[in-house]
């Protein structure tokens, strides 16, 4: 039961939140309040992400990793539910999904090192690629749901979707693998924050998942002001989704079977390409849809192969299990803490300056470092 359960941790670690920002004018209908005071839907689940992923391990450590994956479901589900009741309740399950998803986040790799040590770039494919699929069936089916039914039918859905998630979880309690340090391993679990390396992973981190969701949050509004209607400005964002699913199905298995400087080579290409959607948006100015397609398509393939690279680098730069929970969940604390302030930052910037030429030279600097990191990444074998 481990494989449709891996399936189905997929299918839910995205799709809780990302797909509330396509109906959010509805919500906000419904509940009767302004859309802009519902904004925060979208970077509460980054900021609890950050909370959230530096306590997986203890929690990993005391009840075991299987055991951690059904409860945590199962009360993501239940804060799933809340958000139908009020505002203030869709503001603490909101809080609840994010800080559920931050477990999952960082133990993920951890329990495939420790069910899967010789395939964990197989199942990590798996996992991806369920994730990247079902956000983005669940954005394109999400308004004719609405529209047909009611927000609260969606979010209903969506409950119901978490909590057959927790059930096929539960069979693999049997078989529930304890975090604990190996024999030969005698560093502290808290020195990892000294870790110079683990510093450099934590700034890859950060600024790959920055990258990902300010693209996501202002690309199509970058259109838009170029002058594309809003029928492009959705398509293109169907196009930056939509290139990162092949990418989330070959991204782990080739870079688990590479040697070091090959998966860097490798990897390069994909940061290249961020650079380059930067350096078009800096000099171009253009109007055209296929303009536009090129940036979206350079820049969702970056974040598209850089996400499940990252994933599947704890598991390669680490020797246990214990281990790669531990460069997991402070790599992910600290990274999704860059990740939440990108897309604000971003705004307030436009607001600032009217203009997303200094925006774009930010992200352009952003992905120079996030380009460095990965190569002192690939410097060594093992990070911890």
């Amino acid at each position: 039961m481990l494989l449709p359960a891996i399936i189905m941790a997929g299918i839910v670690m995205r799709i809780p939140f990302t797909t509330l920002p396509v109906v959010l004018t509805q919500i906000a209908q419904g509940l009767g309040v302004s859309v802009a005071s519902l904004g925060t839907l979208t970077t509460i689940p980054l900021v609890m992400f950050a909370l959230g992923s530096s306590f997986a391990p203890y929690l990993a450590q005391k009840i075991g990793l299987e055991k951690t994956f059904t409860v945590v479901i199962l009360i993501m589900a239940l804060g799933s539910g809340l958000r139908l009741i009020n505002v203030a309740t869709l503001y603490v399950g909101t809080m609840i999904v994010g800080l559920a998803i931050a477990f999952i986040n960082v133990l993920f790799p951890s329990l495939l090192l420790e069910n899967y040590p010789r395939s964990f770039g197989v199942y990590t494919t798996i996992y991806t690629t369920a994730m990247g699929l079902a956000s983005t069936i669940a954005s394109a089916v999400a308004v004719p749901i609405v529209t047909q039914t009611s927000w609260q039918f969606l979010i209903f859905l969506l409950s119901v979707i978490i909590l057959l998630a927790a059930l096929t979880w539960w069979p693999n309690i049997k078989n529930n693998h304890y975090l604990t340090l190996a024999k030969t391993d005698t560093v502290e679990p808290t020195s990892i924050w000294t870790n110079k390396m683990a510093w450099v992973t934590l700034i890859f981190s950060g600024f790959q998942s920055l990258l990902f969701y300010t693209g996501l949050t202002w690309l199509p509004t970058m259109a838009l002001d170029a002058g594309l209607n809003q029928n492009a400005s959705g398509l293109l964002a169907g196009l930056y989704s939509l290139i990162s699913l092949p990418l989330s199905a070959l991204i782990p298995v080739i870079v688990s079977r590479q040697k070091r400087q090959a998966r860097r080579n490798f990897m390069l290409i994909f940061a290249i390409c961020g650079i380059l959607a930067m350096v078009l948006l800096l000099t171009v100015n253009s109007r055209s849809f296929w303009f536009w397609s090129a940036v979206n398509v350079l820049w969702g393939a970056s974040v598209g192969a850089l996400f499940p690279y990252m994933l599947t680098a704890f598991s390669l730069k680490t020797t246990n299990p214990a281990q790669t929970a531990r460069l997991s969940g402070m790599a992910q604390t600290g990274g999704y803490l860059l990740a939440a302030l990108g897309p604000a930052l971003c705004g307030y910037g436009y607001s600032y300056f009217h203009s997303w030429t200094p925006i774009v030279f930010v992200l352009l600097l952003v992905t120079l470092i996030t380009t460095l990191s990965l190569i002192i990444m690939e410097s060594r074998e093992k990070i911890a």
